[in-house]
Parts: structure tokens; C-alpha cells; sequence
């Protein structure tokens, strides 16, 4: 399969400036992101609100991200991802503003919620890999996408100890509004990523359709079958994310332990998914994903059944932080490989939209069943068990690119 480029005359930004400008945006909005459970019991004393409230805010901005996240992909692939990315961090400064000085359960979830979750579809993945995708040739493709993605892990080591020292220092409210702020920074970085092909805000020369792409697409059953596996790595990652601070607290295990092991879990994903990228260029990538998600399952059961302390928390992070966010390059690549890079924005966010519907349930389900059991327990078994089902559908994806033209056959 061939692909033409936007316009035949556009020059390509340079590597060293789409990486670095593209993953220094992602360790903003995604190590911010990551801190969130840092929130959960400050914001539920202060305000009176029951777990559950604060996680269904929660849920609602993951599965906004999802939402979001198509058009943003399809405005990005269109017209170019600098204005979407300027408009995310606008969106993302506004609504760490209403996190803050929300007084109501509601009005909580339009902003952490809605707001937050349009504002990090605007300024992540899916955005930022379209960039990769159109400038970056497919030799090195995946090993960029794991750069960027490593860079997002890198912002959960740098944010997440930041923001707790910016509760423990100033309060829960006032390290928002300095979040609010620091989040801007975005937008002056979103320059090094303004392509020519998109002067002047006229859309690219396209061989398919929108609706054309998502016709094949959707018909694909690779495409399916990533998407499936996209919605447990969201599940789980952000069940653990957001809850493992409570759980530990309510083990006895002191705060700081949960913001360590936030913070490793960055760290050793900034390996991870390097590495996941690096593999991506030499090995089938469905074979990836499955270890990945099969390892994910053996990781979270081996936690359960081990006496719980301090060390065997620093453990579990570790090795979950080499599987955190290292599903992210080789699904891309494999959509890009698939596909091409026309539209690839937008099919990754359809892809994104799949893991924050997990993403939603598994926020969600962890404050809802824990306001009525008194336990996370059953929320880590269903993780296990998802951990398990993904890694079975992935061994069937086909990377190869798809036939334009022809009625795909298998999967």
C-alpha cells in the first residue's frame, strides 16, 4: 500500500523537533493526569463527597477523553494538530480552575470531568502520533511512538512526587490553580509542531474520505480486535492509578507510599515503552501487546497473593510501570501499518475512545463497589481477568497493509 502526502510540496518538520516538542506536551498533560488519585481523599473530606462521586467525575473525563478524542483526531488530520493542541491546553487550564473552585458534586464533573477530558484529547496520543505519523518515516515510526509515549510515562515520575508536594505544601486547591497555570505552557511548544501542509487552515489533499476511512476501517476485524484490547489496558490503568492510593491507605500503608509507587510506575514505563516502541520495528507487534497484557494479569495476582508492605508495593509498580503505557506505540503502529498515516489521528482516537470507555468502568466500578463492599477486591479480579481476554484477541490481528479495494478476509 502506498500513501500520498498531504500536498506535494509540503516539507516535513524534523524529528528532533517533533519529538521534542511532542513529548515534552505529552509529559505536561499526561503527568498532570497521573496525579489525579492524589486528589481523591483531599477533595472527599474537604467537600463531604463520598468516593464514588469523585470517581464518576473521574470516569466522566475519561470517557469525555474518548469522546473528544474522535474529533479531535478528525480536526487534527484536517487541519493540522496545532490549533487542536492550543485549544486543549486552554480547555485543560480552565478546567483544573473548576477542579479547584467547584462547590458542587455536579458542577465538579463538567469540569475535572468534561472539561479535562476534551482538554487531554486535544493534547495527547492520538493528536501527537499524527504528527509523528505524517513526519517521521515508517522505519523509525514505531520507535518514535514509543519516545513520545515514554515521554508521557517520564511525566508521571516528574508530576506525580511534584503534585503531592504541592498538596502537602500549599493544599489540595491552591496545587491546582498552580497546575491551571503551569499547563499553559503547551500552547508556545504546540508552534514546534505547526506543519506547511496545513497553512492557512485549508484541509490536506486526502485519497479517502472521512467516512470512506471509517467504513474500511470498522469492516477490518484487526481493527476490532485492537480495539477490544484497548478498552482492558484502560481499565486497568486507570482503576490502579486512581484508586491505589486509597487502597493502600486503607491497608494501613502510609501516602507517601502511594506517591513512590505512582512515581515508579512512571519511571519504569519511561523504559517501557521505549522498549515496546524499539521491539515494534523488529517483531510482530500483536505478539507484543499479548505479553504485555497476559504479563499485566500474572503481575496483579502475584500483588494480591503477597503479604502487602512497602517493598512488595515498590515491586508491583515497577514491573507494572514496564507495562503501563507500553500497548500504546505498537498499537499505533500497527493502525498506521494497517491503514497509512491519512487518517490516523482519527483512527487511533476511535481506538482511544475503546480504552476510555474501560478507562470509565474502571474508575467508575472501583468507587461504586467499594462504597458498597467496603473492598476493591472484586475490581482487581475483573482486571486480572481482562488482563487474560486481551492478550487471547490480540494474537489474531493482521499487520499487513490493507488491500484498497478488496473485501478484507479473516482477521
Amino acid at each position: 500500500m502506498t500513501t500520498t502526502p498531504m500536498t506535494s510540496e509540503t516539507q516535513k518538520l524534523s524529528m528532533l523537533q517533533v519529538l521534542v516538542c511532542g513529548a515534552t506536551i505529552v509529559t505536561l498533560s499526561m503527568g498532570i493526569r497521573h496525579g489525579f488519585g492524589l486528589w481523591l481523599q483531599p477533595i472527599t473530606q474537604a467537600q463531604g463527597w463520598t468516593r464514588e462521586t469523585f470517581a464518576f467525575a473521574l470516569a466522566v473525563q475519561n470517557l469525555s477523553w474518548g469522546v473528544f478524542g474522535i474529533f479531535a483526531g478528525m480536526a487534527a488530520d484536517r487541519f493540522g494538530a496545532f490549533r487542536v493542541i492550543v485549544g486543549g491546553a486552554l480547555l485543560y487550564s480552565l478546567g483544573l480552575v473548576g477542579m479547584a473552585l467547584s462547590p458542587t458534586g455536579f458542577l465538579f464533573t463538567m469540569t475535572a470531568g468534561v472539561l479535562i477530558g476534551a482538554a487531554q484529547a486535544g493534547t495527547t496520543y492520538a493528536v501527537i502520533y499524527g504528527v509523528i505519523g505524517r513526519n517521521i518515516s515508517a522505519d523509525k515510526r514505531s520507535w518514535a511512538m514509543g519516545v513520545a509515549a515514554a515521554a508521557g510515562s517520564f511525566g508521571q515520575f516528574l508530576m506525580v512526587p511534584t503534585e503531592g508536594f504541592l498538596i502537602s505544601g500549599l493544599g489540595w486547591k491552591e496545587a491546582l490553580l498552580v497546575l491551571s497555570g503551569a499547563v499553559l505552557l503547551i500552547a508556545p511548544l504546540a508552534l514546534g509542531l505547526r506543519e506547511g501542509g496545513f497553512a492557512g487552515g485549508q484541509p490536506a489533499k486526502r485519497e479517502q474520505t472521512i467516512g470512506q476511512a471509517l467504513r474500511e476501517a470498522f469492516k477490518y476485524p484487526s481493527f476490532q480486535l485492537l480495539m477490544a484490547g484497548y478498552f482492558v489496558c484502560g481499565f486497568q490503568v486507570v482503576f490502579i492509578g486512581v484508586h491505589m492510593p486509597s487502597y493502600l491507605k486503607d491497608k494501613g500503608l502510609s501516602p507517601q507510599v502511594a506517591s513512590y509507587a505512582l512515581a515508579l510506575i512512571g519511571l519504569f514505563n519511561v523504559f517501557g515503552t521505549y522498549i515496546a516502541g524499539s521491539l515494534g520495528q523488529k517483531i510482530a507487534k500483536r505478539k507484543i501487546l499479548a505479553t504485555i497484557y497476559l504479563s499485566r494479569a500474572v503481575v496483579i495476582a502475584v500483588f494480591l497473593a503477597a503479604p502487602l508492605s512497602p517493598l512488595s508495593v515498590y515491586i508491583f509498580a515497577s514491573l507494572m510501570g514496564l507495562l503501563w503505557l507500553s500497548t500504546i506505540p505498537p498499537t499505533n503502529a500497527v493502525v498506521a501499518q494497517i491503514f497509512g498515516i491519512q487518517h490516523l489521528s482519527m483512527l487511533g482516537g476511535f481506538i482511544f475512545f475503546s480504552h476510555q470507555i474501560g478507562s470509565f468502568l474502571g474508575v467508575w466500578l472501583g468507587g461504586y463497589l467499594y462504597d458498597r463492599t467496603g473492598s476493591y477486591d472484586i475490581v482487581w479480579y475483573i482486571a486480572i481477568a481482562l488482563g487474560v481476554f486481551a492478550a487471547l484477541v490480540n494474537l489474531p490481528v493482521r499487520e499487513s497493509p490493507i488491500t484498497r479495494g478488496a473485501v478484507p478476509q479473516g482477521a
